[in-house]
């Protein structure tokens, strides 16, 4: 009998362990790159924006960078972007994350909206919506539902700054729906792993502007 129910707790123990496989990543995840851990679980992103290598002459070359901190997987995503080179009399501005870190051919390169989840836009992780610059530069501080962690990260796709207004959704026709008809790609820069270092320091800068 003592064995009998030795046997029966052991499987019963088995079954409890099979079913919780996953229990100790539930809070975080295993396949975080090392710098989370070295932030105390914070992972930090930049984008260096640069002009599209394609560009008209007659469109504003934007430079700057977009930077992204991200405190855990389950944690919302933030964005800073600090771009310049806008018309000081521009329209606002639509800015997405891409699907491909390519930029081979300039930002045509970069494929569409990053859409890991298969929506109509403006609902894609990297919808950051519109920007008017002011004597020709961004500086904003956005919350966005991308993420720096697991299968879906952002981290080695793109940033594109678009040369008009997204509609949001609104326009009526297919590009509504695909990328907001937000027009030719400005600039661009693909996302990578960064030290916390120019997060903080720009996080400073917006503070006291």
């Amino acid at each position: 009998m003592r064995l009998h129910g030795w046997v029966i707790a052991s499987a019963v123990l088995l079954l409890l362990l099979a079913g919780c496989q996953d229990c100790g990543s539930a809070h975080g995840d295993p396949a975080a790159p090392p710098e989370a851990s070295q932030n105390n679980g914070s992972l930090y992103a930049a984008c260096n924006m640069r002009p599209s290598a394609l560009l008209p002459e007659d469109l504003p070359k934007v430079h700057g960078h977009v930077l992204f901190k991200q405190d855990h997987p389950q944690g919302g995503l933030s964005a800073l972007l600090q771009l310049g080179g806008f018309l000081s009399d521009g329209e606002p501005t639509a800015v997405h994350i891409h699907q491909y870190g390519d930029l081979s051919q300039g930002c045509g390169s970069t494929g569409g909206h990053y859409n890991p989840h298969g929506k109509n836009h403006p609902n894609h992780p990297g919808d950051f919506g519109n920007f008017e610059p002011q004597e020709g530069k961004v500086d904003a501080a956005v919350e966005s539902n991308a993420t720096l962690f697991g299968a879906t990260s952002v981290i080695g796709r793109a940033v594109v700054v678009h040369e008009k207004r997204d509609d949001l959704g609104q326009g009526g026709d297919a590009g509504s729906l695909l990328h907001g008809n937000a027009g030719r790609r400005l600039a661009c820069c693909v996302i990578g792993i960064s030290s916390s270092d120019l997060w903080n320091t720009s996080k400073e800068f917006t503070e006291r502007g």
